[in-house]
């Protein structure tokens, strides 16, 4: 009786808020060569993604700010560079034009472009930390909103770009955790909404790879003292970002392959982690298993164990299923 009690209230939970994403079999005739937007395409995981694709015959619309990164990107086969800053509406609205003109749709969008911002939390300089979300996440619905139409027409997939900073939050990493939290509720609601158009939401969260934004942002907290001398902060931080800049952080390449991955499942999953040891598995499990525990202490409907498990194994095999 109790366990049809907790599955009555799991299955009234997926239908309220639809937190997987679904196959959908197109009923759109799609070109022989499938159109990707790929925002921050410059540097780091977002041109690991735009090579990736373009190799694999995807025709990208490689997104960047800067002329140089544009020329270089123009030059890959497969690619299209477009400027977009995506905090920059005109630029937007200038992106969507030059891929309808290219006439071949839009089967799919990579929200990649994001920034950093490290330190303390209760330290941070608001101004900064609204700059952070105004890239990390305004930039993503503005992007997603604009391209909505082209995605919708082709029944596609948008993929975000998330992080296992969305799942948790270290000392120094506040804002950008802040940031990639928001992105998890964003795509759960955001893929609840487009299932009724035959289109997938994904994340795609990776740990530490290689990425330009970890080595701008220590080297702007050195210069400009983020953390000032006299800060209860001022040691630890010091101590953490030569942690940072030591870590052996692997390849990007990882990375554009879960993205690809995203692009090809047949049923796509919602989350796609992707992290470089069995370290960081192991903060992000931690993180979620912790939360789970908090969540379900002290209160008159807590779960005992054994049902906490039996509702665990049943997600497992659910995701065995789909994969």
């Amino acid at each position: 009786m109790l366990r049809a009690r907790i599955w009555k209230y799991i299955f009234l939970g997926i239908f309220l808020f639809a937190n997987t994403a679904i196959a959908v079999e197109s009923e759109v005739a799609r070109p022989e060569q499938q159109a990707v937007l790929v925002t921050g395409a410059s540097t780091g995981i977002g041109r690991a993604i735009a090579e990736k694709l373009a190799a694999e015959g995807y025709f990208v619309f490689a997104g960047a700010r800067k002329k140089a990164d544009l020329d270089v990107l123009n030059a890959i086969e497969n690619i299209r560079a477009i400027r977009l800053d995506v905090t920059v509406d005109n630029e937007i609205k200038a992106a969507v034009e030059t891929v309808r003109k290219e006439g071949r749709g839009l089967y799919a969008l990579v929200n990649n472009a994001g920034v950093l911002i490290t330190g303390p939390v209760s330290d941070a300089d608001i101004d900064m930390v609204k700059w952070l979300f105004d890239v990390n996440v305004y930039g993503v619905m503005r992007v997603t909103q604009a391209f909505a139409p082209l995605i919708i027409e082709s029944r596609g997939r948008i993929i975000n770009m998330g992080s296992i900073s969305g799942n948790l939050a270290p000392q120094f990493l506040g804002p950008y955790a802040m940031s990639k939290h928001a992105i998890e509720a964003y795509s759960d609601s955001l893929g609840a909404g487009m299932q009724r158009f035959g289109v997938n939401v994904s994340v795609v969260a990776p740990g530490d790879y290689t990425s330009d934004i970890w080595n701008r942002d220590l080297a702007k907290a050195r210069m400009s003292g983020i953390v000032a001398a006299d800060s209860p902060y001022y040691e630890d931080y010091q101590k953490w970002m030569d942690l940072v800049a030591n870590l052996e952080s692997k390849s990007p390449v990882e990375v554009a392959d879960t993205t690809l991955r995203a692009l090809t499942d047949v049923v796509p999953a919602r989350r796609y982690l992707i992290v470089p040891n069995e370290m960081e598995m192991a903060w992000v499990m931690g993180a979620a298993v912790t939360r789970l525990a908090e969540l379900n202490a002290k209160h008159d409907f807590s779960y005992s164990a054994d049902e906490l498990t039996a509702m665990l194994e049943e997600a497992m095999e659910q995701q065995r299923q789909n994969r």
